[in-house]
């Protein structure tokens, strides 16, 4: 099984430790993970400003994948909305594919709609499936309570991304569990963290952030789990500044989904980059098991 990987801009400059550790993952699964050099932005940040600029820088990433005749993973939830956005425009809108064809030809490119988009919960959830990982599970976690924050762009609109039931998802929760952790049920479970207004409101964008947090709290999660940088990287900024400013503040540390997994199958603390989170996850190898 291959795929091209899709890191997103984020990624390689904030959140390397994901990369790192969903590469460490996909090694123990036998999945090569092919890195095209020529893939760009998503398109995400004009997506609202100039649709044609969007469809454009979305396009080319679908047409880079569709000539080395892979499908794509996607690990960030923002590109995974963008490309499917884009995907579903242009099958949709033969004229508008005609014409970002003919700007891609500049590029020597061609998109014709065989390629699919996919997010790495769903390739690890349908592509690779439960029951396949479990038998590679070498440890389990004992007594840990997880709050799995499933993001914005991959459940909705739902008719698009196709990620999950975008009212009731299990998908997050069935791929926590299978380490052994109880994914808590939350009731901001499906809000939005706050990320897309960042430097635009920050005090909302906190507020957001902080009302999630605080619910997983609530519902007995002693970790946060993620699956997008924009969501990692926000509830880190949040709880940094709350520990900055605010007496008594206990941060609830998140952790990226392949290194709470990474961990199950034997793969060790620095692979994974634990350390390089910006709240301390020190504790958690301490609810490990071996099977």
């Amino acid at each position: 099984m291959k795929f091209a990987l899709f890191e997103g801009c984020n990624i390689p400059a904030r959140v390397k430790q994901y990369a790192d550790a969903t590469q460490a993952v996909f090694n123990k699964l036998d999945i090569e993970l092919i890195e095209i050099a020529d893939f760009n932005c998503c398109g995400y940040p004009v997506r609202n400003v100039d649709q044609q600029a969007f469809i454009l820088s979305a396009a080319k990433n679908l047409a880079l994948a569709e000539t080395a005749g892979l499908d794509i993973m996607a690990m960030c939830k923002c590109c995974y909305g963008s490309l499917k956005k884009a995907e579903d425009v242009l099958n949709r809108d033969q004229h508008l594919k005609k014409e970002v064809n003919a700007l891609l030809a500049k590029e020597k490119l061609h998109y014709e709609g065989h390629v699919r988009v996919n997010h790495l919960l769903t390739v690890l959830h349908g592509d690779v499936g439960l029951e396949a990982l479990k038998p590679l599970i070498l440890k389990t976690y004992n007594g840990l309570q997880i709050a799995a924050s499933y993001g914005c762009h991959a459940l909705r609109p739902s008719r698009i991304t196709g990620f999950d039931d975008p009212v009731a998802p299990t998908l997050f929760d069935e791929l926590v569990e299978i380490t052994g952790a109880y994914s808590v049920d939350w009731t901001r479970k499906l809000d939005c963290c706050g990320a897309p207004l960042t430097g635009v409101n920050d005090r909302l964008a906190m507020d957001m952030a902080l009302n999630k947090i605080t619910s997983a709290r609530e519902a007995g999660a002693q970790y946060l789990c993620t699956a997008c940088p924009y969501t990692h990287l926000q509830f880190d900024w949040v709880q940094n500044e709350m520990a900055a400013n605010s007496k008594g503040w206990e941060p609830l540390a998140a952790i990226l989904y392949p290194q709470l997994l990474g961990l199950c199958l034997g793969i060790d603390e620095e692979t994974l980059g634990l350390s390089k989170n910006r709240l301390g996850l020190a504790e958690i190898s301490s609810f490990l098991i071996s099977e």
